[in-house]
């Protein structure tokens, strides 16, 4: 499938005739131009084209995500051995012992399954191709959604015999969320019972693609020889040991029906989002298979359409027409839109053009420990990055040198000179954590929001035995840079570690990584909700602290009020100072400031943190000898407890938003569940023969619920859950924990 040049003007790179007008970063790029003859006519039009343009329109980013077993690692693997990455070709949980690339932790290999994100990249046809296998869970949400981030395109991987499965559906709804263009491959083709038509009927209808074959079968199960491709209207046959010789013919008599049936509906289907192919299939123009190639790119690309290959990438079939598919119709960096948001305007956003030319912005989503340090993975949104530059760090502000920069290949690297916009690189020794954005220093952008979700879950952890702390601590640390959504806390009253995070199975994943990979043996405490306490009137307060012992005393007097926030406001605590006049001098309004802060720490209900919460100094009283900060720090600590009760606290829980698939016949079940749950449900759809109920429901009372959901559905049903907001718990639940806080304090 030859690529249609988008412009019809042919284009002369002019940047490399004349080496004075070169800009400096055309040198990397040297070997990726082809150089075009002009016409004298378009000599002019080409002038105006960068130098860059051409390579950006040769590199591809793409991610390839799947249910589990519908062979990610597999189709990665035969691609990297069709670009020439790999010169032979290993199975997953292969009886060689090797294991497939991609693979590369030991335990990846042992039990056949993926674990964390390799990324590598490879060469079809002069295009560069840079590949990241992504991890599919949804308690990692930060993970997959910062792969899903730095990615063009995607491949998604159905299964031809299981067809759309729960993994599937999560991980399309993360490409939609993220407008990720994306290809289906059925893959599987040779197994029993294998079904493609079934499956591109379940896309549709589940996950609700606009979607058309783009190829047809010749044969299935055993019988399974090539493919029809319907755009350029050849039949494809794959011989040689490891399918590497794609030899073409014409399409078998026999199927030239299903043939011209099948292509019309892919005409059909891409002429009701495409407005220039409609006009030639309404017409009854002879549409040719140069059009019909554009067509498909642009709808694609605009996400309006999916185009659907097939293939076994098991037995070495379907897998080249897949990366003339990825060539062919996904965007290069420059036909996608990154955002940027500008720190200096108060995170406004800023469209990045993606060319090397502009200043240098760099998200890191990935951090490795690797044997030489800390890897960190770069994804350049725009400008060059050379080896021995200084960088700057935005997120903290620090000044780096850029020591070694690597091309990574699995767990292999490749040292290379310098990167351009739309590449996805390594570099060592670079101290930061992930989501950190890179700029030259000339700006001051963010790739994303500093803004991560709280953690909703705590649990206590400690070493069993005494002399592994140093490890335990280092593999916390670890921890807390790679994921942003980790947090490690001090229990300021029992001095326990306390680990935090999005829910059950992200604290079970991290207990057993310190195990496997620091060989630490941790204890788990008993999980432990994040409440919080919020106030929901005004109350004033007029706390005098006075203490006279010999020598300097203590006097300090604060008068005002405290009153709830309105909704909404971006901040969960706020200090206002209306004082007139100097009753109290200005250096000590620092330290009554954060009195409050500090007594706001822990509330007078349960001792959890107070949110919402707005303080008004109105006025108060100095001494000219006895006043002191620490004296007007105590005052506002204690005016804070004094006038707390007035204020009518209440507690706030974590509220989860649930979403729940269970086959329909389990409905009853687990909606009378819910409600038992003190769940409210908010929606409730049908999808095929399943029910989808969306609920939001107290994270208390939804510890132990994946067990609980097998036992009603025979193990059918499943859920995923995130956090929605704090809210206000009942009367009876607020009593109740207020007692269980007030028995604990005693007994201690």
């Amino acid at each position: 499938m030859a690529r249609v040049s988008r412009s019809s003007a042919p284009r002369l790179l002019y940047a490399l005739c004349s080496s004075a007008s070169r800009s400096p970063a055309a040198s990397l790029l040297g070997g990726a131009f082809q150089l075009r003859h002009l016409s004298s006519g378009n000599a002019a039009a080409a002038e105006k084209e960068p130098w860059w343009k051409e390579s950006m329109e040769r590199l591809r980013n793409i991610g390839i995500s799947a249910h589990i077993d519908s062979g990610k690692t597999t189709l990665t693997e035969r691609i990297l051995y069709y670009t020439g990455r790999i010169h032979e070709i290993h199975e997953v949980r292969g009886r060689d012992g090797v294991g497939a690339k991609m693979d590369s932790m030991d335990l990846e290999r042992e039990k056949g399954i993926t674990i964390q994100s390799a990324a590598t990249y490879c060469s079809w046809k002069d295009y560069k191709i840079n590949i990241i296998d992504t991890p599919g869970h949804v308690d990692f949400t930060i993970e997959v959604e910062r792969a899903l981030r730095v990615l063009d395109g995607a491949i998604l991987v159905l299964c031809s015999v299981g067809g759309v499965q729960s993994q599937s559906i999560t991980v399309d709804r993360q490409m939609r969320r993220y407008e990720v263009p994306r290809l289906a491959f059925i893959n599987k083709l040779d197994r029993m019972g294998a079904d493609p038509w079934k499956v591109l009927n379940q896309a549709r209808s589940k996950l609700r693609h606009h979607s058309a074959g783009m190829q047809v079968p010749i044969g299935l199960e055993d019988d399974f020889k090539g493919l029809v491709d319907l755009v350029q209207l050849k039949a494809y046959y794959f011989h040689g040991s490891n399918g590497e010789k794609v030899v073409t013919e014409e399409v078998p008599a026999d199927m030239e029906a299903l043939v011209a049936e099948k292509r019309r509906e892919l005409i059909e289907t891409v002429s009701e989002v495409d407005d220039k192919l409609a006009e030639a299939f309404l017409g009854d123009e002879i549409i040719s298979a140069a059009d019909l190639e554009e067509a498909v790119r642009r709808a694609t690309v605009a996400q309006k359409f999916i185009p659907v290959f097939m293939g076994s990438a098991f037995k070495n079939k379907g897998v080249q027409p897949l990366l003339d598919g990825v060539i062919s119709y996904l965007p290069c960096p420059i036909e996608v839109s990154n955002y940027a948001l500008d720190q200096t305007k108060n995170e406004d956003k800023v469209e990045l053009l993606g060319s090397p030319d502009g200043p240098l912005v760099a998200l890191a989503f990935k951090l490795e420990e690797g044997r030489f340090g800390q890897l960190t993975y770069l994804r350049i949104y725009e400008g060059v990055i050379r080896k021995g530059d200084f960088i700057i760090n935005v997120n903290t502000g620090k000044k780096i040198k850029v020591p070694r920069l690597v091309r990574m290949h699995s767990n292999e690297m490749e040292d290379i000179q310098e990167a351009h916009a739309g590449q996805i690189v390594a570099v060592f020794g670079v101290d930061c954590a992930s989501g950190d954005t890179f700029t030259d220093g000339s700006v001051r952008y963010t790739m994303t929001s500093m803004n991560v979700p709280e953690p909703v879950m705590s649990l206590a952890v400690h070493p069993v035995s005494k002399d592994s702390g140093g490890q335990f601590s280092k593999a916390l640390n670890r921890f807390q840079k790679e994921d942003p959504t980790f947090r490690v806390g001090l229990d300021p009253e029992s001095g326990q570690t306390i680990i935090s995070g999005m829910g059950e199975l992200h604290l079970d994943i991290y207990v057993e990584r310190i195990r496997r990979e620091y060989k630490v043996d941790a204890s788990v405490g008993k999980p432990r909700v994040n409440f919080r306490e919020t106030v929901t009137q005004r109350a004033d307060f007029d706390y005098l602290h006075k203490k006279q012992t010999g020598g300097q005393g203590q006097y300090g007097r604060v008068i005002g009020y405290i009153e709830p926030l309105p909704a909404g406001s971006p901040t969960k605590f706020e200090f206002e100072n209306m004082l007139v006049g100097q009753a109290i001098p200005s250096n000590f309004i620092p330290a009554i400031e954060k009195g409050f802060k500090e007594a706001a720490n822990s509330g007078a209900l349960i001792g959890h943190p107070v949110e919402n919460l707005r303080v008004v100094l109105t006025d108060g009283a100095a001494h000219a000898v006895d006043s002191s900060e620490l004296a007007f720090k105590l005052a506002s600590i204690y005016a804070f407890r004094q006038c707390y009760a007035a204020s009518r606290p209440v507690i706030l829980e974590p509220v989860m938003l649930v979403e729940l698939k269970v086959p329909t016949e389990f409905q009853g079940a687990v909606a009378g569940d819910i409600n038992k749950r003190k769940g409210v449900i908010v929606g409730n759809d049908q999808e095929g023969d399943d029910s989808v109920i969306t609920a939001h429901v107290p994270l208390n009372n939804m510890f132990g619920y994946s067990t609980a959901l097998r036992s009603m559905t025979q193990g059918k049903g499943e859920f995923t859950m995130e956090y929605k907001e704090h809210s206000p718990v009942s009367h009876d639940v607020q009593t109740q924990l207020i007692n269980t806080y007030k028995g604990n304090k005693e007994a201690e």
